[in-house]
Formats: C-alpha cells, structure tokens, sequence
C-alpha cells in the first residue's frame, strides 16, 4: 500500500508506533521498522542524550529499517536537555522524529537541516494547522478516544479526521481508537494517510513491559479507561483501577481548588513500577479505549501483517462488492 505516509517516512505499510513512556525502547521499535512499519523510541524515557546515543545505536543494531524518536516537548521548570537530545537524534542518523506537546518551532531548523522528517501529535484542528505552517511534514491526529492526552475539546475521530483532511495539506495519520485493518481503512476513507497506534503496540510480544501489563489491556473492554486531570487542563486517558478511582474522589472533593500536589501519589512517577515490575495498581498509566477491541498479543510482525492482509480483503472484496 503506497500513501503519502509511506513516501513520506520510506516504510513500507501506512502504519506508526507512537511513543510511549517506558514503553518505546530499542526492542519495539526495531520490530515495528522490521515488520515495515515505523517504529518509534521515546526519548524523554532515557532521561540523558548519553542514553538516548545508546538507545538508538541498540536500535540499529536490531534494524537497517527507518524508525524515529518521539521528543514531547513539556512545560516544566526544570526542562530535559532537549538541545543535547536533538544532537544525539541528528548524529545518530534518525530521519523520523515524532514531536508533542508544547510547540516545536525552535528546533526544527536543525532538523530539517539534517535531512529529518518531522511528525507533530496534535488533538484539534488548529493545532494542525499550526504545525502546517511552522513547517512539520506531517501530523498525527489524536482523537479523543486516545490514550494518554486527548486534548480538551473531546472530538472523536469519525468528526476530527475529514476535518483534517479538508483543512491540511500536509499529509496526516489518525491516532486513537486505531487497532486493527477497519481502523486502517476508515482512516484512509476519512482522509488520513495512515495511522498511529500506542494502546496495540503496547499489546504486542516485543514491547518491554510486564506481562501483566498485556494482561490488564487484554482483559479490558471499551468501558474500562477513565479520564483524569480534567480540572488541571491536562487531562489524560488511562485504564481504570483503585489508584485511578481514589484519584477521581479526590478531584471531585477539591473541586476548582485541585492541584497537582493533591494527585500527585498517583500519577507521578509510576510508570517504571507499572511498565517494569507489572504492578498495574501503581497509579495512573496511559490507555485508549482501543483496550476493547484487543483480544490478543501477536509479535509485531503477525500484527502488521494481519492488518494489512485484512485492509486488502476489506477493500477489494467487501467495499468493491458493494459497488
């Protein structure tokens, strides 16, 4: 399958790993590029540009495919060395980097000095836009059924990609909800490019986490993520559990009055115990509604194949018969 998405990052099928927090390591990435897809590190998980060095010469000793590494730009007083993370990217010989959060502008020169293409995670319609015209090559566009942080104008993707696609001309995938050969087709006939998947990935052999941690997304259905940090204008998608409902208690007690300090315990710092050790109760951690429509954990291969095979069948047999 050949769209923009895949000239664009020389992949072969329309199919993106977002970054995940102690999620995206070398091992995952190197088996989405393998199985044609592109895989992405996370770069704010290895804390250091040392460490992001070593990261991605793991990487290129597990792929001679393309893959990318995800920066999220954050507003914290203490920021990451974003400059020495960009360096390490560039000398590295990365030609994809996935950027989120706060605007990127800043760095992109460098980027595109280097020859590296640049896809923005953006969850409306003027974000998009925005990152059109400060020069991105592309978008991702998260509805609001994502994991992790949906934004705060709650606008699912069966509204938000034909929006895209009647205001972008850079090409753009669909992210959130995104599992399987139907999600992949829809995108396309919405007007994406291809499309980005976290909460699947996250289901696979080859991600790095706790078998727990496939567990909890396999057994949950659709009903079972719960939106947090709403009063802050942060809010943010995650799968369910006592950590996660005391939370909410705590936020509906404190009302306009919340601060961070006040949920802190349970959404700081967890994602090592939850990713590494398999305690799933830690806190709060990142999951799309997607949880629903995953039944299984396939190596990356058998999932982007699958996907593919099953995205033909759905266009030639059940679409084209219908014509």
């Amino acid at each position: 399958m050949k769209t923009r998405i895949t000239e664009l990052f020389g992949i072969q099928h329309p199919i993106i790993q977002g970054g995940m927090h102690f999620v995206g390591f070398a091992e995952l990435a190197a088996a989405v590029s393998n199985a044609g897809g592109l895989g992405i590190i996370t770069g704010l998980t290895q804390k250091t540009p040392e460490n992001l060095a070593r990261e991605i010469a793991r990487c290129r000793e597990m792929t001679d495919k393309p893959f990318g590494v995800n920066l999220t730009f954050l507003p914290v007083i203490e920021a990451p060395d974003y400059d020495g993370l960009i360096k390490v990217i560039i000398d590295g010989g990365v030609k994809a980097v996935e950027t989120a959060g706060n605007n990127p502008s800043k760095y992109l020169p460098a980027l595109r000095e280097a020859g590296i293409k640049v896809i923005h995670k953006c969850t409306s319609v003027r974000h998009a836009l925005k990152a059109q015209s400060i020069g991105c090559d592309a978008v991702s566009v998260d509805g609001f059924e994502c994991g992790g942080h949906p934004g705060e104008d709650d606008v699912p993707n069966m509204i938000l990609l034909p929006r895209a696609a009647d205001e972008l001309e850079i090409p753009f995938v669909a992210s959130g909800g995104m599992a399987d050969a139907r999600s992949l087709v829809a995108s396309l006939a919405m007007g994406a490019d291809g499309m980005n998947m976290g909460t699947r990935f996250l289901a696979t052999r080859e991600a790095p986490v706790h078998d727990n941690v496939k567990q909890a997304i396999v057994q949950a259905s659709e009903l079972d993520t719960r939106l947090v940090m709403r009063p802050l204008r942060n809010t943010e998608r995650v799968l369910n559990n006592p950590a996660v409902e005391r939370l909410l208690q705590t936020e509906r007690e404190k009302g306009a009055q919340l601060e961070f300090a006040d949920i802190a315990k349970e959404v700081a710092g967890v994602y090592p115990r939850v990713m590494q050790q398999g305690d799933v109760g830690a806190g709060a951690w990142s999951c799309g509604m997607v949880a629903g429509l995953i039944h299984d954990i396939p190596t990356c291969k058998e999932l982007i194949d699958r996907i593919m095979s099953e995205a033909e069948q759905i266009i030639r047999q059940r679409l084209l018969g219908m014509l």
